[in-house]
């Protein structure tokens, strides 16, 4: 018969760190409130999953590269009105679109709170233990770039088909060169119904000939991007902009008293 004193060996080795750590003081608790052994055992049990799911959100968060803040809670709609609250909580609660690798695609102009929501969203899928990579989209272009001349590119997206949901943040300021739409390209045929894509843009399709350097993979790209998608269009005054008003009339209004 194994003796209770080791007990704190046998746990260690099966890397219930958590159990290990609260074993004792739990025992206690059960004695006091006449847990019965299963009621103990399953006590001990959510203790060890708890710790264990905070700290994979604490890994997936800083793996993530998300900027910080930028969740749903946070996002205004009164300055957004023709978004949808509805709609974005409808994407926000459900999941089942990584799944099946589906694309979700904010449009708008710069400063109204695209990568916000973006961001936002990613920072809900963590929640849901699924795994996210924040990318600026000329960051990773420039990266794909370098991985392709080294002849890596295939070992760069081997490590990116480990993330479900990839974010190409600001996808108008890549470069027109044929260098880099060749490998953005690639990157969006390589993800086609493999992994889902966030993007964000202030350029409409009809501008993305200004992107790709050849016609036929603009509308190849596009045809990828969109076969599986939600569209998303943000239309506000940029936030910048009300805010630098916000402050020069605030900087007027004290001048003058």
């Amino acid at each position: 018969m194994t003796h209770p004193a080791s007990l704190p060996l046998m746990l260690r080795q099966l890397h219930l760190s958590t159990m290990s750590q609260f074993w004792e003081s739990m025992l206690v608790k059960a004695d006091t409130q006449q847990w019965n052994g299963a009621k103990y055992l399953a006590e001990l049990c959510e203790l060890e999953l708890n710790e264990r799911y905070t700290k994979r959100i604490a890994r997936l968060t800083k793996e993530s590269k998300l900027p910080a803040g930028k969740t749903l809670g946070t996002f205004n709609f009164d300055y957004t009105p023709n978004l949808k609250p509805q709609k974005i909580n409808a994407l926000f609660s459900n999941s089942d679109w990584v799944d099946r690798a589906t694309n979700v695609l904010f449009f708008g102009p710069s400063g109204v709170g695209k990568t916000h929501l973006a961001a936002a969203l990613c920072y809900e899928l963590i929640q849901k233990s699924i795994r996210v990579r924040y990318y600026s989209a000329t960051a990773l272009v420039q990266q794909m770039q370098k991985a392709r001349h080294e002849l890596k590119l295939e070992q760069l997206f081997t490590k990116l088909d480990g993330y479900s949901v990839i974010v190409l943040d600001d996808l108008g300021y890549v470069k027109k060169s044929e260098a880099e739409s060749y490998v953005l390209f690639e990157l969006i045929a390589h993800r086609y119904e493999t992994g889902s894509l966030i993007i964000t843009s202030n350029q409409p399709f009809n501008e993305w000939d200004k992107i790709f350097t050849d016609s036929s993979m603009t509308v190849a790209a596009i045809d990828r991007v969109v076969h599986h998608s939600i569209i998303i269009e943000v239309e506000a005054q940029s936030y910048r902009k009300r805010e630098a008003v916000n402050q020069n009339n605030t900087c007027m209004e004290t001048t003058l008293k």
